[in-house]
């Protein structure tokens, strides 16, 4: 099962359960789900469907965030309860470990050997990680190794 197809049926139990908070986050992922669909005219894959979520994850992150500054705490756990529901439909992250395995791998097959190679290592690291670790951490190793 896709992952929005389980967005659908989670939908679905939400409305019978009268969740109006996880139905209104549910609604939001599905519609930048059926979104990204419909401007290529043909059903994502699973990887497309990993960088949606991730990209609302990011958003609602940021505005917990900014809402947190702002001095608005109730709007910031709103958004930080949202970004659970969509954490929970992301693949299992890698462990530090097994980034620092993916960056070794993607440095030695670059051939990179300094900040000017950053791109070309990011790059083959982001691939070798499918999709499951942070950007962030994931650029953070790979400019460790390459300083």
């Amino acid at each position: 099962m896709s992952v929005s197809d389980q967005i659908q049926a989670d939908i679905k139990t939400a409305m019978k359960e009268r969740d109006k908070a996880r139905l209104g986050t549910l609604r939001m992922v599905g519609a930048a789900l059926k979104n990204a669909s419909l401007e290529t005219g043909e059903p994502i894959s699973e990887g497309d469907e990993t960088a949606i979520l991730r990209r609302q994850l990011k958003q609602r992150e940021e505005s917990a965030e900014a809402f947190r500054k702002a001095g608005r705490e109730e709007s910031a756990n709103a958004e930080a309860a949202e970004a659970e529901i969509i954490r929970g439909y992301l693949p299992q992250s890698l462990s530090e470990d097994e980034m620092s395995a993916i960056v070794d791998r993607a440095v030695s097959e670059t051939g990179a050997e300094g900040m000017k190679d950053m791109g070309r290592a990011m790059g083959r690291a982001s691939e070798l990680s499918e999709g499951r670790a942070d950007g962030k951490e994931l650029s953070a190793l790979v400019r460790s190794r390459l300083q």
